[in-house]
């Protein structure tokens, strides 16, 4: 058929060159589609023949581990049509650190790609990883979550400059340890990536008039590592919504970033607009001014991921309550306690006279043991 086709175009070609005069039976477009359609027929053609069969030994040796096979032929496929593969060799070595059948299989199913790294490989970065964790059974608990994070990269030595990089931004081994823990890919990023990063939290510092910019990034980071494996777009987009939306002074917008609003920081900015419409209109229809609404956003960041539909049951439970919408602003924070725990604290409350008018709503912000103390002593004086 393609020689048929390429055929059929040069024949077509001659006559015009042969026979100027010819009609022009075959319009420009003629010849570009005709040309498209041999080009990407000889194309497909190409690769389905050059496209290597399945290896059957890897297909056998993967079920003979326990591995999904159908979830990890959907997620790297390519892998299963290499020659030479390490799967033994990986699953003897995570065995080795302490990773039962049924973990080495997940890893594998979930990241085929482990496979084709060398014990050699396997062993550097162990050790790299070691030097941050103090046991290999939190190695092999991390790679159980995240085995993308243990064998995604092959350069080693990136992982090291990486690591001496954080160092040298004042990280303590306890700040790695939860960095490696909750965001491992961070130290998979190229070194580059990372540093742009911190570039552009140091110079937010400096912009916002912080004395120490490096120590404001360092909080950022610890505070939320997630940071780390974003983009410095979504980062400088979220920056700019919160100071769209707040207004906040410079010292405000320092305080919400090296505290709750660090943790929010790394979420997709759309997200956090449709929440932030949706409680603001809630609060504006119980009577709240632009301020407030503010305000309350930048005591309780929160808000900016809380289930709207709950966020919004906890402050009806409240007002049902006799609890003023005055007094939630001023302790935002009871809404961090799920509305029935709320509910029963409440009914408690009530049960003894309690008046939230009077004795305000601070009680209901408290830990457990407190709230059951504070109660006892409530009960006895009733």
């Amino acid at each position: 058929m393609t020689a048929r086709m390429g055929s059929q175009v040069m024949n077509i070609n001659l006559c015009r060159t042969r026979f100027p005069d010819l009609p022009n039976c075959f319009p420009p477009a003629w010849f570009k589609i005709s040309y498209l359609r041999l080009c990407a027929f000889s194309r497909n053609h190409a690769t389905e023949a050059i496209q290597k069969p399945e290896n059957a030994a890897l297909l056998s040796n993967l079920s003979v581990l326990g591995v999904d096979i159908k979830m990890a032929q959907k997620r790297q496929p390519g892998v299963f049509r290499k020659v030479a593969t390490n799967e033994e060799g990986v699953a003897e070595f995570l065995k080795s650190k302490g990773a039962n059948r049924k973990t080495i299989a997940s890893i594998i199913s979930r990241y085929p790609r482990a496979i084709t790294r060398s014990y050699h490989h396997l062993e550097e970065r162990w050790q790299l990883w070691r030097s941050i964790f103090k046991t290999d059974s939190e190695v092999i608990s991390v790679i159980g979550r995240s085995p993308e994070s243990y064998f995604r990269s092959s350069d080693n030595g990136n992982f090291e400059k990486n690591i001496n990089f954080f160092c040298s931004l004042g990280l303590t081994s306890k700040d790695l340890h939860r960095i490696l823990t909750t965001a491992p890919r961070a130290f998979s990023n190229s070194l580059e990536l990372n540093k742009q990063m911190v570039k552009l939290l140091q110079d937010l510092g400096v912009s916002l008039g912080d004395e120490n910019p490096d120590a404001f990034a360092k909080r950022i980071m610890t505070k939320n590592a997630y940071i780390l494996i974003r983009s410095t777009k979504r980062i400088k987009t979220n920056v700019d919504f919160f100071t769209e939306a707040l207004k906040p002074s410079n010292s405000e917008l320092i305080k919400l970033l090296q505290g709750q609003g660090a943790e929010v920081l790394d979420l997709s900015t759309d997200y956090m607009k449709r929440n932030f419409k949706n409680i603001s209109d809630q609060l504006y229809s119980l009577g709240c001014t632009t301020e407030e609404v503010q305000k309350f956003f930048l005591d309780y960041p929160p808000a900016f991921y809380a289930s709207f539909e709950k966020l919004s049951n906890k402050i009806d439970c409240l007002l049902e309550s006799q609890i003023s919408i005055k007094q939630l602003l001023k302790k935002p924070r009871i809404l961090e306690f799920s509305a029935m725990n709320l509910k029963n604290r409440i009914k408690e409350l009530e049960r003894v006279g309690y008046d939230f008018t009077k004795h305000g709503v601070t009680i209901l912000d408290s830990s457990r043991r407190r709230f059951e103390a504070k109660l006892g002593k409530l009960i006895e004086e009733y």
